[in-house]
């Protein structure tokens, strides 16, 4: 009986929480640009997050109409080792060049930069799944930085 009322209780608190995707057709509408195009060159894990969250404003023409090429590549870096030569900390950097095209002309170009630091793990499976995490959630921030920054072009 308990765990009926927790579920209904549930059921009414998240139902009128207001909770809305960030990036949704509903929210595009805030930004006044479309992308007719994009090139992808580089990592491929990074382009397909890319292209997945940019695909909203492919869909709708708007005044602001843009290609775009973008390079994108992924580094692990070694930050330090202990006495042993073992790595202790890791540094992870996503870089994203973009090139932005209107009306086939050049319009803007600039580089988008993210990084992490983290410790080692001496499991390697759950150092591998961090590592993939800290790379999708650093692929969102640089591409949440780009559509902030194709908003601001004139």
């Amino acid at each position: 009986m308990q765990k009926k009322i927790f579920k209904l209780l549930l059921l009414l608190f998240l139902t009128s929480c207001g909770y809305e995707a960030m990036h949704s057709k509903k929210n595009t509408i805030n930004y006044n640009f479309s992308i007719s195009e994009i090139n992808f060159n580089g990592d491929r894990e990074i382009n397909q997050k890319i292209k997945a969250k940019l695909n909203n404003y492919t869909l709708d023409k708007k005044d602001k109409n843009f290609i775009l090429k973008i390079s994108s590549n992924s580094k692990k870096i070694t930050l330090s080792k202990d006495i042993q030569g073992n790595a202790t900390n890791f540094q992870k950097i996503i870089v994203m060049s973009v090139e932005v095209l209107m009306n086939d002309k050049f319009k803007n170009s600039f580089i988008i930069m993210e990084n992490f630091d983290y410790n080692n793990n001496p499991n390697k499976f759950d150092l591998r799944k961090y590592e993939k995490e800290i790379k999708n959630n650093l692929t969102e921030t640089a591409v949440d930085k780009l559509i902030f920054k194709l908003s601001n072009i004139q």
